[in-house]
Order: structure tokens, then sequence, then C-alpha cells
């Protein structure tokens, strides 16, 4: 059952209307933008990148290894009935990293601080009234950059000179255009900045993930090498949930493949290609998705307990289509279109339903898992209770490391606040992919394609060939739980390692809470 029209309908709008705004980070397009109201100021961002420090000596010619922030015909427009008022005003660009972010504006008589100069400023001669107020930095030499487009009276077109400012010092830099004169309000800028580091345009905190994803690319390819020798052994026992678990891995090798070239282009163009991005985005959200979907149904004990969901199939595909819809739409508003920083409040209305909806999965899952090992237990099914006792075990481990990475990440946007931790950031999004595949690759190993697969399928009469565990295993009959789970698997391997019947499984890999940031 494909996800209600109402759930579709606006996810494609979302789509659609993120393409057209193009794909730019290190080149920073301003399109007839308006600058808001903030205290005596009106103010646009300009943006905000990682950037490392140039390679060589600034007396070289530029490029390879040169870091740089370059302005290009940027000009600023006003009005005609601004132009009739017949006089000069200035419209700034100031350039600062963010550890001299306390550099800009300045108060008179401990009051409020302002950005632009104050009448009480003005008269302590610490400014001239109408400009905007910074200080030398403690950091670097001639920091903050301020450039200026001044209009002339009758003029409707400023220009700021077109300069390329060197980066001599790692960190995080901002910028802002920013005007004094309330006269100039409902001016437009237009032009664009180039933002470049010395091994290319990818972003400093995006720059890491260009190798990582290569790496993710190439652990997929050998995981898949392995997997699909053994399918290529055994496809005549080959059970449905093998062929799912093929399906996810083919959509990983895809999904990180794509990522990588993604930020390969990105990181020689500075341009970011949409349409690589967008099927990147899409590819993951769908591996997610099945991820998920098909550990529910074996949690459920289909095809190993019994045939059939019955009535309940309905709610499993309505929960994954909704999840799609939910993740698809985070994917395209975080990676696709101007690479920024999104503001709290609107990464939150993102964020939030892919949470509450990655919560009722795991909830699901693990009551679904308790009720099938109860079942296994009663119907006394040793080599299935074995097997779904490592899928438990390794479903606990993925969900404990999950929810101390998500802690860490909370604490790590807390206490970030002004991305001054910037050159670690990769870190977070990464380690949610190698949750994933090392869950993937502990379900691979255990439930490889095997010439036994078919012992593992749902029979009716229920008979299993489990004399051996009847007599030596500890398991105890009555009710089972995830915690007798856990204790018998330490039991277990403590005291019999190579006795044990052989064990293939056949669960999809599951990615805990596996969520993003990127910039």
């Amino acid at each position: 059952m494909a996800p209600k029209p109402s759930l579709v309908v606006p996810f494609m709008v979302v789509s659609l209307c993120l393409l057209s705004l193009g794909a730019k980070a290190s080149v920073h397009d301003y399109k007839g933008q308006k600058f808001i109201s903030s205290g005596n100021a009106f103010i646009l961002h300009g943006g905000s990148e990682g950037l490392f420090a140039s390679h060589f000596s600034f007396n070289s010619s530029e490029p390879n290894g040169g870091s740089f922030i370059r302005f290009e015909k940027i000009t600023v427009r006003r009005s005609h009935e601004l132009t009739a008022l017949n006089k000069s005003s200035s419209v700034y660009a100031i350039m600062f990293e963010v550890l001299d972010r306390d550099t800009l504006g300045g108060s008179a008589y401990g009051g409020q601080k302002a950005i632009c100069c104050t009448p009480d400023l003005s008269k302590l001669g610490a400014c001239t009234e109408g400009t905007i107020i910074y200080h030398s930095s403690n950091h670097s030499n001639n920091w903050p950059q301020l450039l200026t487009a001044t209009f002339k009276p009758g003029e409707t077109e400023a220009a700021l000179p077109s300069e390329t400012i060197q980066i001599a010092q790692t960190g995080m830099y901002n910028l802002y255009f920013i005007y004094c004169d309330p006269d100039l309000e409902g001016v437009l800028i237009e032009g664009k900045t180039i933002w470049k580091n010395p091994s290319g345009y990818l972003p400093g905190r995006m720059a890491p993930l260009m190798m990582f994803y290569g790496l993710m690319s190439l652990a997929f390819v050998a995981l898949g090498a392995y997997w699909f020798y053994q399918y290529s052994l055994f496809w005549r026992d080959v059970m449905p949930l093998q062929n799912c678990i093929t399906l996810v891995i083919t959509l990983g090798m895809l999904e990180t493949t794509l990522w990588y070239f993604d930020f390969t282009e990105f990181n020689v163009t500075g341009i970011r290609p949409a349409g690589t991005t967008f099927w990147g985005a899409t590819f993951g959200t769908v591996r997610k998705t099945v991820s998920r979907a098909l550990i529910l149904l074996v949690s459920m004990g289909f095809g190993v307990v019994k045939p059939t969901l019955g009535g309940i199939t309905s709610k499993v595909l309505l929960l994954s289509g909704t999840f799609f819809v939910a993740s698809e739409v985070l994917e395209l508003v975080e990676n696709v279109g101007i690479v920024s920083d999104q503001s709290a409040k609107a990464k939150l209305l993102f964020v939030f339903p892919v949470a509450m909806l990655d919560a009722v999965f795991v909830i699901w899952i693990f009551t679904s898992l308790t009720r099938t090992l109860n079942k296994l237990q009663a119907r006394r099914m040793m080599a299935k209770l074995e097997m779904y006792r490592k899928f438990t075990n390794a479903l606990v481990v993925a969900t404990v490391v999950s929810l101390g990475w998500i802690g860490y990440e909370i604490y790590f946007r807390l206490t970030d606040v002004y991305n001054e931790k910037w050159q670690t950031a990769w870190v977070i999004p990464a380690l949610w992919q190698v949750i994933s595949f090392s869950v993937l690759c502990v379900i691979c190993s255990l439930w490889a394609p095997s010439q036994n697969s078919t012992r593992f399928t749902y029979s009716e009469d229920g008979i299993e060939d489990f004399d051996y565990e009847e007599l030596h295993s500890p398991v105890r009959h009555g009710s089972f739980s995830l915690r007798d789970s856990w204790s018998y698997s330490l039991s277990q391997d403590a005291t019999k390692e190579s006795t044990s019947v052989p064990i293939q499984n056949h669960s999809p890999p599951f990615s805990v809470l596996n969520k993003t940031n990127r910039q």
C-alpha cells in the first residue's frame, strides 16, 4: 500500500521547491535579497563556512593551495524614491572569524550593545554616527575585514569592490551585509561571493565526509562481494527475506557512491549537483525505510513462526510510508539547496517527526521481538530461538550505542552555538553510517545464504530439529524476555563454542534512530 495522497503531495511540492533553489554553498549567490531589521541596523547574512589556512605564501599567485573569500560583481540598488532624497549613504560588508564575534558592536555608558554608531557614542568620539562599530581582532591581523559600497547623491546603484580576501588562519568565517541609514530601507543586493579551501570548494565542515563516503563505498563493495558470492553458491536455497537483505546492500552501495560523487563534484566546481544530491538522499531514505520495515517483519516472526502478518500489514505499510516521506523531506532540506545553517527552530520542525516515527519503530520492534521469543520458547524451537537470540543481542547493542550517540549529539549542539567545533562536526553523521553498517555486517555474517537456509522458514507442523539443543541448552521453559536473551547469550557463549547447530539468519539491517546533520 502506498502512502496516502495527503502525504505524497506535500513531499513532491517540497522536493520541487528545493531543487528549484539550486544547490550552492561555496558559491553564495544573492539574487535580489532583502535586509532585515535588527536593533538599530539592517542586516543580511552573506554566509558562514569553515575555512582552512592557505598552504602557500600570499606573495605567490592564487589558486592551488589558496584559501579565500572572493567578492564578484556585488551591487546594491535603491528605489527611485530614495534616490530623490539626494543624499549619500553606505552599505557595508563585514567579515570576521567566529572568535572575533565580540569585536562587532559597542555601547555607550554600559548600555545596550548596538551595531551602528549611536549619537551618544559619536559624542564620545568612539565612532562616526551612521557607520558600523567594530574593533580590531586580538587573534588575526587586519581582521575583521570591511568593504563599503556608497550611494552617491542621485544614484540608484552602488557596488562593492571586487576583492579577494586571503585566509591566513583556520576558522569559521562569517559574512554580513549591513547598513545603518533607515532611509535605505528596501534596498536589494545582487552578486555572489566565492569561498574556497586549499583542497577545493567543499566547505570545511563537509570536507572530511568526501573521504569518509569513499571508504564507506569500498566497504559496501567488499560486503556485497561476500554476500553475492554466498548468494551464487546457494541461490536455490535463498529465502525471500535474504533477497531483501540483498536489496539493502545494493541500496547502501548506491547511496554511499552517490554521496562520494556528490562531494567530489562539489569540491571541484563549488556548486553542489542537485541531481546527484537528490538521488543520494533518496536512496539513503529508501534504505533506512526498508531496513526498519524488514526488521519489524522479522521481529514479528514473519516467515518463521507465522506465514502472514494478517490484519497488521496495512499498519506496517502506513508507518513505513509515513517514515519515508518525513525522512525524505528532512534529507532534502538539509542537503539540497543552499548549504547554510538552518535555524535551530526550522531544523527541529523537520527532525521531530522523524525522531517520533523512529521511536515508534523501536518500541514496536522490541515488543514484537519479545512475543516472538516467547513463542519460540514455548514451542521449543531451539534452532530458531538461537537465531533470534543473536539477532536480539545485535539490536540491543545497536540501540544502546545509538541512544548514547544521541545524547552526545544533543550535548555537542548545545555547547557549540557558534559552530566553533566545525572541524569535528562531520563525525556525527559519519557514526550513524558506521552503526548501520556494523549491524548489517553482523546480520550478513549470521544469516548468509546456505544450504540450510530453508530450515528456518515457517512450517505448519512446527517440527524442529532440536534434539541436541533440548538435551544441552540451558534455556528455561516458560516466559522468555529480552533480558533472558541477553543472559542466555553470555552463558551460551561461555560454555559452548563449537558444538551448537550452525545458525543462518535472514533479517535485514537496522540503523536505529539514524539521522542527521549535515552542516
